[in-house]
C-alpha cells in the first residue's frame, strides 16, 4: 500500500506547477527542470546555498544551488545534529500545497452526506455498498455522527462485487441519499438495498468520477478514509481503524 506521502504526489499540482514554470531559474535549475522537474519554490539554506523544491516522477526533490551558481546537489542536506533540513521545505512547498488539492478533488467528487452539515469535522471515505468493513467503520463513528461532531462523506464506488456499483447507483438514485445509506448501513448483513438494472448516464457519470479518482490516488480497497489532523496535514487510513486510530480520525468523543 503507497503512503499517503506518495499519494498526494500523483495528482499533478497544476497551477503551482504553471507559476513555478513562469519563473527564470538559474541555469542549472533550468536543467533539472528540462529533465521533467516541476521547481514549485525556492527557500533559505546554509552554507551559501540556495534551496529550491521541486516534484520529479511523482516525489518531492530538494535542490541546493552552490554559491556561484554554477552547480546544482539533489538530495537531502542535514546539519551536524543530524537534523533533516530539507524535510520542512518540502512539506510546506510541495507536499502541503498536494494535500489541499486532493482534498479539493474529494470535495468535487460524488458522495453522499453522513451527519450534520455543520459538524466541526469532515471525514471522507472510499465506499463500497458490499464491503463489510466501510459497515463496520460506519458503525464505529456512529457516536460522533449522532452528536453532530463529525461529517462522513461516502465517495461510492464499486469494486468488490459484481452488483457493487449497481447497488451504488441504487443509493444516489433514491429520493433521500442520505436516508437509503443509513437504512443500508444499519441494516448491516440484513441489507434490503437492491442494484439498479439500468444506471442511468448521470449517475454513470458519477461512479466513473469517483474510480478515476481512486485509481489516481492509486486505492485498491475500500473503505480509504481520508481525513484532517490537527495540525491541518492530509492523513489516511486504510480499511476499518482501530480503537486508538479512531480518536485521531474523529476526534475526542
Amino acid at each position: 500500500m503507497p503512503s499517503l506521502r506518495h499519494l498526494l504526489t500523483l495528482l499533478p499540482l497544476t497551477l503551482a506547477a504553471a507559476l513555478a514554470q513562469a519563473e527564470d531559474w538559474p541555469a542549472p535549475i533550468k536543467q533539472i527542470e528540462a529533465k521533467g522537474a516541476k521547481i514549485l519554490g525556492t527557500f533559505d539554506a546554509p552554507s551559501g546555498l540556495t534551496g529550491y523544491a521541486a516534484q520529479y516522477q511523482n516525489r518531492g526533490m530538494a535542490l541546493y544551488l552552490t554559491a556561484d551558481g554554477k552547480s546544482v546537489i539533489a538530495g537531502n542536506l542535514y546539519d551536524a545534529q543530524g537534523n533533516d533540513l530539507s524535510s520542512a521545505p518540502l512539506e510546506k512547498l510541495v507536499y502541503a500545497p498536494m494535500a489541499k488539492e486532493v482534498w479539493a478533488k474529494m470535495e468535487k467528487s460524488s458522495w453522499i452526506q453522513d451527519g450534520d452539515t455543520n459538524a466541526p469535522r469532515i471525514v471522507y471515505l472510499f465506499s463500497d455498498p458490499n464491503c463489510p468493513y466501510c459497515n463496520m467503520f460506519w458503525e464505529q463513528a456512529r457516536p460522533w455522527v449522532k452528536a453532530g461532531k463529525v461529517q462522513l462523506r461516502h465517495i461510492m464506488v464499486g469494486i468488490i462485487r459484481e452488483d457493487s456499483a449497481a447497488k451504488s447507483a441504487a443509493l444516489f438514485a433514491a429520493k433521500d441519499p442520505q436516508k437509503a445509506l443509513e437504512e443500508h448501513e444499519a441494516a448491516g448483513k440484513g441489507s434490503k438495498l437492491q442494484p439498479l438494472d439500468k444506471i442511468p448516464a448521470a449517475i454513470e457519470a458519477k461512479l466513473d468520477g469517483n474510480m478515476k479518482l481512486m485509481q489516481a490516488l492509486e486505492l485498491s480497497a475500500t473503505p480509504a478514509i481520508f481525513y484532517l489532523d490537527d495540525k491541518g496535514g492530509l492523513q489516511q487510513q486504510q480499511g476499518a481503524p482501530s480503537p486508538d486510530k479512531l480518536v485521531k480520525i474523529l476526534g475526542p468523543k
